[in-house]
């Protein structure tokens, strides 16, 4: 399945979604609002863009996600390592290890990861 697309401000927009879901539209406005300095056009506006392209659903003025957090994420960052790194993982690796620092307990995790991977395990 292809995960559509989501921007910058519309990604801060299903932050607030994702932790309210299922939740009123009207509510949505409200947060957002708060949270993000939105009129509620704005925020209405962000509801029919992101249900058109299939991010969301807004039935009965009640909004859902049709995809999830970690969804959203990997596609993000799968399009920045194949545009930004030539779609090489070592070369992401590389570029961020070099430019931040990262702690033993850090290393350890990735590392698990990576002995899981190798076994098959998938988390």
């Amino acid at each position: 399945m292809h995960t559509p697309k989501v921007f910058e401000s519309e990604y801060r927009f299903c932050l607030i979604l994702w932790e309210n879901e299922p939740v009123k539209s009207s509510k949505l406005v409200e947060l957002c609002k708060e949270q993000l300095g939105w009129k509620a056009t704005t925020t209405y506006t962000v509801i029919k863009r992101l249900s058109e392209r299939g991010v969301l659903k807004n039935e009965n003025t009640v909004v859902t996600s049709l995809v999830s957090k970690d969804q959203v994420q990997a596609a993000q960052l799968n399009e920045m390592v194949e545009k930004t790194f030539e779609g090489s993982l070592p070369a992401f690796i590389a570029a961020f290890t070099k430019h931040q620092k990262i702690s033993d307990a850090e290393i350890d995790e990735v590392q698990q990861m990576i002995d899981r991977f190798r076994k098959g395990e998938s988390k």
